[in-house]
């Protein structure tokens, strides 16, 4: 699912945090003309057709049993595990003793050619799983662990997989600690599901921890309807506080659930977070916990063990209470509360001749006498929780929990001898629920405001309840006396949120009796699900006619512009295009290599009536690089003056008039370090969209794309040493991994630039001494850190950009500097030209020549000789700064090669200096770009020109081959640091002098 960021507030970004509270990231929404989309809505029912469907919801508490997987397959895909007598399904009988039998195998635990009795296998559409304790939660290990382990999740989804039929897929899987929720989907239904979005919150541990909580995911159906399933893990306990505590996780999980939000038919602009309460149809299903309130434990106990009873076949223990039940003839000692009834009952015949639920012993009547003390029950009833339209279907099944692990019906035979509850549920709401439950509660406000405006106006003087028009109670008012049946078998027609009619029809629930390995039984259920699905090829076809129609009707008025991309010069003179730029309509800049510009122009023709002005407006697609008008690489050049100056959100604005027409000159150059280091990384590339907009007219898309050849710039030394001979486009896009052999003691780019430098300095001396420059001076007596810095134009208007662009291609592809200038470029130009590279390049190294570790310990050092006032001589000094950069020995070869070739340069320079000098008591000093302090300097002027030369180069290349630490500093701290590099280096430099 693609993304986009969002501000948060400060709640937001603390639950961003939140381990599982949040997805990852937001789709970014996609601009859309409203016209089309209201006529496209318009004609919706033309490209839909209804679609059936079966969704099989089940839940099951594993108890964190190791070996749970070998039975959820049978009873969640075929259906297996139900209990003829007390299920309400009919299966057929299993014998008792292979019933015992099974309790020990490491096979399944239910009967393997067990009669299928509700849907499974290929006639269900989506299967929503919902497990809980997949792992120990109990355990504080488990509970506070930073990731969840996926085995246990991996084995259940392997289990699955081998028993669903062929072509089903895992269309939404997430897990939090012990709850894991799997969604597979028929090969049918596969292309229909879209707008994947899983997410989870716990409400465990400080209200947060994973332990207890949810797993929820929201899927789209058909491009039409929302589907969201929540699998819930809640607070245990039977006590009051208990009860609190479930509606507390409840509500948490129900305002805390987002998911990426869905763009609607009509484009309208969604909120940062889609939440539950959107959807169409929603399934909350798992272990809500809720007991059975007020009720003693023995008694219900012993009124379902008369159900239960010869369906394990172990011999009942004298202290349990099952075996109290079974041995009794008389029923009522059983069911002291409210079973009363079975004394009316004269034979067995008679009972049997009634139907199940006007059967006083029949297992639905021993149910209905236990459903009014559901503790669910009783809080939908009260309003406290699930009352916003949730419903569940007729519980004709037995407790789920709480069972001996290895027994059909052989409740906790513990110590604690916990009472049997029905707390593994599955719920449903539909949309139409969901609204009529928020009309009722927006009625009642609206009438009890009414009440309290009516007594402020004093209409009603008394406070006695006959004088109040409006009695409001929150905790009574919209509840139903009695708990719902659910006795209407008929479906339900539900409009969903994008206006098509929907039906759903709960077809059966029930619990799977037979599955012993877990003291809850599981249970499902499945719903018949009537859509209409979005056909692709009828909406495009309508699109298609929407599109031609709201053209025809488009007033003539209205701003038109249009865009004619020319071609690129070098596919224009050879005719020939690639394939893959085949339908390409946007600007292609093809090969781009490091700092050469790439153009491509731009036509622009007013193809209206009326004038039409417009500009380049922001993208706002998500990451710096993409944010304004233009992306930082890519430059605009117009071929008139602007109407409008540029704004925040656009660049400068043209206006052409009717049949004119304005040209753009596009220009791509690419030579920031971090962008160029992510594009030889592969994690960056040259695509981009530019957005055209026109003043009340449409916005116009502009595809920008280029394809990124590598470069030797901006990586690192550890990499340059592994580029064979031949340059980095050997490789054939390849990276220079680690792992590949080192072939050079130092990058070959800095053997080849300062082989060049020194032997360029050498004729370009040569040559000016040659050709005799009288009545000017030389470069090198102006500057004293030439060539490294420039400011005589002496080569003014000579140092093209091209210059530098073949000087580039020849380091990338290991190519002669000769072959990278015409004849008629001199040394001295040369000279220049490739100064400036070196310094480029030495900048873009991504750990520099002097790394942050080394010069840490070189700073470290030199304060403390500071602070000592003792003054180490060169020869010691220069050692010591050896010793520290030889622990990276690549880096050490490349310091000295560089510094090797600055002090040749330097005394090249300095002895020329010495030769041009007129008598010395006129000697002049060259200029110094950079802070000297004059009087440190030597009385002797020769002396001083090569110190002077030395000091300049070691504060020009300082901050080009040294990295210092993150971070900021105060001016004179800085000064200091400066200071200590140029130091550093010059006692390298003095070194040949």
């Amino acid at each position: 699912m693609p993304s986009s960021e969002n501000d948060l507030t400060a709640v937001d970004d603390l639950e961003s945090r939140i381990p599982g509270a949040f997805p990852g990231a937001d789709s970014p929404l996609v601009s859309t003309h409203q016209a089309l989309s209201q006529a496209l809505y318009a004609r919706r029912t033309e490209y839909t057709r209804p679609r059936n469907i079966r969704i099989k919801v089940g839940t099951w508490n594993i108890a964190a049993f190791k070996d749970a997987e070998k039975d959820i397959a049978g009873w969640f895909i075929g259906g297996d595990g139900i209990e003829k007598s007390i299920g309400g399904l009919g299966i057929n009988d299993e014998p008792t003793e292979s019933r015992g039998a099974r309790s020990d195998k490491k096979s399944s635990t239910f009967p393997d050619q067990e009669a299928e009795t509700i849907p499974g296998n290929d006639e269900i559409g989506l299967y929503a799983l919902g497990l809980q304790e997949v792992v120990d939660i109990t355990s504080a290990t488990e509970a506070l662990r930073p990731y969840t382990d996926p085995s246990t999740a991996n084995r259940i989804k392997a289990s699955l997989q081998e028993r669903l039929p062929a072509g089903y897929q895992l269309v939404a899987e997430q897990q939090l600690i012990g709850l894991l929720l799997l969604i597979y989907a028929a090969p049918s239904v596969v292309p229909h599901v879209q707008s994947v979005s899983t997410t989870s919150v716990g409400t465990g541990l400080m209200g947060y921890m994973g332990n207890k909580g949810a797993v929820t995911a929201r899927l789209l159906l058909g491009e039409t309807t929302r589907l969201v399933f929540v699998n819930c893990h809640l607070a245990a306990g039977a006590d009051k506080a208990s009860v609190e505590r479930r509606n507390w996780d409840a509500a948490q999980i129900a305002t805390r659930t987002k998911f990426t939000p869905i763009p609607d038919a009509l484009g309208t602009p969604q909120s940062p977070h889609e939440g539950i309460g959107e959807e169409d149809f929603a399934f909350w299903f798992g272990d809500l916990n809720y007991r059975l309130e007020g009720m003693p434990g023995d008694d219900v106990r012993r009124l379902l063990t008369v159900h239960t009873r010869g369906l394990d076949p172990e011999p009942l223990m004298s202290g349990d209470l099952s075996a109290t039940a079974v041995g009794s003839d008389d029923i009522s000692t059983v069911n002291t509360t409210s079973q009363s009834s079975l004394k009316t009952v004269e034979s067995e015949e008679e009972a049997s001749s009634l139907p199940a639920r006007m059967d006083p012993a029949s297992v639905l009547t021993t149910i209905s006498s236990l459903l009014p003390h559901d503790e669910l029950h009783q809080q939908q009833k009260s309003g406290k929780a699930f009352q916003d339209g949730w419903k569940e279907g007729p519980i004709e099944f037995l407790p789920t929990y709480k069972y001996d692990v290895g027994k059909v019906g052989v409740f906790d035979s513990s110590d604690k001898k916990r009472c049997p509850s029905w707390c593994d549920r599955i719920l449903y709401r539909t949309r139409a629920a969901k609204l009529a439950h928020d009309a009722k509660v927006h009625e009642r406000e609206e009438a009890k405001k009414k009440d309290e405006e009516m007594k402020a106006r004093g209409i009603a003087e008394a406070e006695n309840d006959e004088d109040v028009l409006f009695d409001y109670n929150p905790d009574t008012d919209g509840a139903d006396d009695d708990y719902d049946e659910f006795d209407d078998p008929e479906p339900e027609t539900v409009v969903t949120k994008q206006g098509f009619d929907d039906e759903i029809l709960l077809e059966y629930y029930t619990a799977h009796q037979r599955v012993l390995s877990s003291d809850h039984k599981p249970l499902d259920a499945v719903f018949a699900l009537k859509y209409d699905a979005v056909i692709p090829d009828l909406k495009a076809h309508v699109h298609q006619e929407v599109v031609k129609e709201l053209d025809r009707t488009e007033n003539e008025g209205r701003p038109s512009i249009t865009l004619v991309v020319d071609r690129s010069p070098e596919k224009a003179s050879t005719g020939a295009v690639s394939e893959d730029t085949i339908g390409f309509y946007g600007v292609d800049f093809e090969e781009v290599r490091y700092a050469t510009p790439k153009r491509r122009s731009i036509t622009i023709a007013n193809t209206g009536r009326v004038p039409a002005t417009f500009g380049f407006t922001n993208r706002s697609m998500g990451s710096e690089q993409s944010k304004g008008p233009l992306p930082s690489w890519l430059s605009a050049r117009f071929d008139r003056e602007p109407s409008s100056a540029a704004s925040d959100q656009m660049s400068n604005q043209y206006t052409i008039e009717p049949a004119e027409v304005v040209n753009i000159e596009l220009t791509a150059k690419i030579e920031s370090n971090e962008l160029v280091r992510e594009l030889n990384e592969g994690t960056a590339h040259i695509d981009d969209i530019l957005v055209l907009r026109v003043q009340n007219g449409r916005d116009h898309f502009l595809p920008i794309r280029g394809h990124w050849l590598q470069s030797t710039f901006a990586r690192s030394i550890d990499k340059l040493i592994r580029i064979p001979e031949g340059g980095i486009r050997k490789l054939q896009h390849q990276k220079p991994e680690s792992d590949v052999g080192v072939k050079w003691s130092a990058p070959r780019e800095l053997f080849r630039l300062t082989e060049a430098l020194e032997t360029l300095t050498e004729r370009t001396v040569a040559d000016w001494d040659m050709t005799g420059h009288e009545e000017v001076k030389a470069p090198w007596q102006h500057n004293a850190a030439w060539p490294f810095t420039r400011n005589l134009p002496f080569t003014a208007g000579k140092l093209t950009e091209t210059l530098y662009t073949n000087v580039y291609e020849a380091l990338d592809c290991d190519k002669t500097f000769d072959s990278a200038f015409a004849p008629d470029i001199i040394p001295m130009q040369r000279l220049e030209v490739l100064a400036d590279v070196l310094l480029r390049f030495l900048q873009s190294l991504e750990d520099g020549v002097v790394t942050k570790d080394m010069w840490e310990q070189l700073e470290k050092g030199m304060a403390a000789q500071e602070r000592s006032k003792q003054q180490r001589p060169p020869e010691e000094e220069r050692l010591w700064v050896l010793e520290i950069l030889s622990s990276v020995p690549n880096h050490n070869v490349s310091f000295i090669l560089l510094t090797s070739m600055l002090s040749r340069m330097a005394n090249e320079i300095a002895n020329v200096s010495k030769t041009e000098q007129t008598p010395r008591s006129s000697v002049e000093l060259p200029q110094s770009p950079v802070s000297v302090r004059r009087r440190t300097l030597s009385k002797i002027p020769e002396v001083a020109i090569r110190q002077l030369i030395s000091r300049n180069y070691a504060a020009v290349f300082a901050g080009a081959i040294i990295r210092t630490p993150d971070g900021a500093m105060k001016d004179k701290e800085q000064r200091l640091r400066e200071e200590r590099m140029s130091r550093m280096l010059e006692i390298f430099l003095d070194e040949g002098k």
